[in-house]
């Protein structure tokens, strides 16, 4: 469910990309290693509360069985611009069962291009004050981000999210293999000191 990371992947606009660069080689140095910069919200990765809140919680304060748990992926891909409440309610029952929801939007799919980085449907206010009431550890896209990325935005998702300290996870990938199955979301963040996001592994192990 993770983007690998590489020089040439998409990234927030604004964002410089990964750097990977040779270190020390097997000729030189008698071993291998590899100089990595990046920015925290690279590739597949976690937003804290600390993202946007002065004294909000970074990931490494969080237990890590906190990154486990079971949850539940929504085909929204035929929502045109906004997710709504009307569109999660016939879920509702589901919702309240899982510590993560991930939303499909399809965007996966245009990772790479130039149309990834718009258009893709994003939680209404409505529906994510409803989620913020909900006991969900995090939620996840497919996409970007959980808030328009064109034009100028004050992140009102992510503020409603985390405000509520649910975790937000973007740019996962594959989310259109678990629509509809019983599955159990690993996500471990990198365990970087008072991090406001950083990169995750996400697996999905499903019920057979």
């Amino acid at each position: 469910m993770t983007h690998a990371v590489a020089p040439d992947m998409p990234v927030y606009p604004g964002t410089e990309p990964p750097r990977i660069a040779e270190a020390c080689t097997l000729e030189k140095d008698g071993f291998k290693e590899t100089l990595l910069t990046l920015y925290s919200h690279t590739g597949t990765h976690m937003d804290s509360p600390a993202h946007l809140f002065s004294l909000g919680k970074t990931l490494d304060v969080y237990d890590p069985g906190y990154f486990y748990g079971r949850a539940l992926a929504l085909d929204v891909s035929g929502c045109k611009r906004n997710i709504e409440k009307k569109d999660l309610l016939p879920h509702e029952a589901r919702i309240k069962k899982a510590a993560f929801l991930l939303f499909y939007t399809g965007w996966e799919k245009l990772w790479g291009t130039q149309g990834y980085f718009s258009g893709f449907p994003v939680l209404s206010q409505e529906a994510a004050r409803w989620l913020a009431q909900q006991n969900l550890k995090a939620v996840g896209v497919d996409a970007i981000s959980v808030d328009p990325v064109e034009g100028v935005s004050s992140l009102p998702v992510h503020r409603t999210l985390l405000g509520n300290e649910i975790l937000i996870i973007e740019n996962l990938v594959n989310l259109h293999l678990l629509i509809g199955r019983e599955f159990i979301l690993c996500c471990p963040p990198l365990k970087i000191a008072g991090a406001d996001g950083a990169p995750v592994r996400a697996l999905a192990v499903v019920h057979p």
